[in-house]
């Protein structure tokens, strides 16, 4: 795993936290995939298994598949509300956002929204999930649980603005679950909306990337987001990769260099509005 403000929060979290303030359970897991975490890589080294793509997992299976199993059908059924922290590792950089995922349940997807909001990230993302297979996510909210997830950074290393924001986050989440006792402390957030694959701009050559908007920056349909140049040769002229849609840049390739099916940009829709809390008793992390 190479993705680090939410083990920094959990630990943080697991040493502060006192039980006389708890109402209810708080299950903290500070690292999904140990082996992983300690690899500095999204897989593991013993069996090259990446936990968000093995659930429901297997109890007789590979290390990775009876983690998965583990949650799957001990841990998540505890649980009320599931926090799943996320950045973009070692390959992309995005928005520091909270996000939830379009649902068939729309009153489990109220639920999981009043959460998302409650996270209070700078930017709050609803997102339709193109690719749920094997997904954590998936597994959590088939189990009718309010799921919220993050990307709060990339590069494959946290800075001390997105580790605030995971620290801030989580127990601002563990108050409006009605875990914790006080009252939120809510700053402005961006909403944004991720509604169909026309968001994702996917690189179709290997070569060097040239970033042609900051996170953050408004484009509209047509403009170039990136190009990639050819090295092997001079005097070529670059490729141009468009966004298909009016939106803000929420998330963009990291290393210099790219591989054909890396994903370059993400374009997210901005939205206005925002709801009230509700209030469940039980959370996993």
């Amino acid at each position: 795993m190479d993705e680090y403000e939410g083990p920094v929060a959990l630990l943080e979290l697991a040493h502060t936290l006192s039980p006389s303030d708890v109402t209810g359970r708080v299950v903290i897991v500070p690292a999904f995939n140990y082996p992983a975490f300690r690899a500095g890589r999204r897989t593991s080294p013993i069996d090259a298994g990446n936990m968000n793509r093995a659930f429901p997992g297997r109890p007789d299976g590979s290390v990775t598949e009876k983690i998965a199993d583990y949650f799957q059908r001990t841990l998540v059924p505890m649980a009320d509300v599931v926090l799943d922290f996320h950045s973009c590792g070692k390959t992309l950089d995005f928005l520091p956002l909270a996000a939830i995922h379009r649902l068939d349940d729309a009153e489990q997807q109220a639920r999981c929204a009043a959460a998302m909001r409650a996270f209070n990230a700078p930017y709050s993302m609803t997102m339709l999930e193109i690719d749920a297979s094997g997904m954590f996510d998936t597994a959590v909210e088939a189990q009718g649980k309010v799921f919220v997830s993050t990307e709060l950074g990339g590069g494959g290393t946290a800075s001390a603005r997105s580790i605030a924001i995971a620290k801030k986050g989580v127990r601002s989440l563990l108050i409006q679950s009605g875990i914790l006792a006080g009252a939120l402390e809510l700053a402005p957030s961006v909403t944004l909306d991720m509604p169909d694959d026309d968001c994702f701009v996917f690189a179709e050559q290997d070569d060097l990337i040239e970033t042609r908007v900051d996170l953050g920056e408004r484009v509209a349909a047509g403009d170039v987001v990136a190009r990639v140049w050819a090295t092997d040769r001079t005097g070529v002229a670059p490729r141009d990769y468009r966004a298909e849609r009016d939106g803000i840049l929420a998330s963009r390739h990291f290393p210099g260099l790219v591989q054909s099916g890396d994903c370059i940009a993400v374009v997210a829709t901005v939205l206005d509005g925002r709801g009230d809390f509700g209030s469940p008793r039980a959370a996993t992390y």
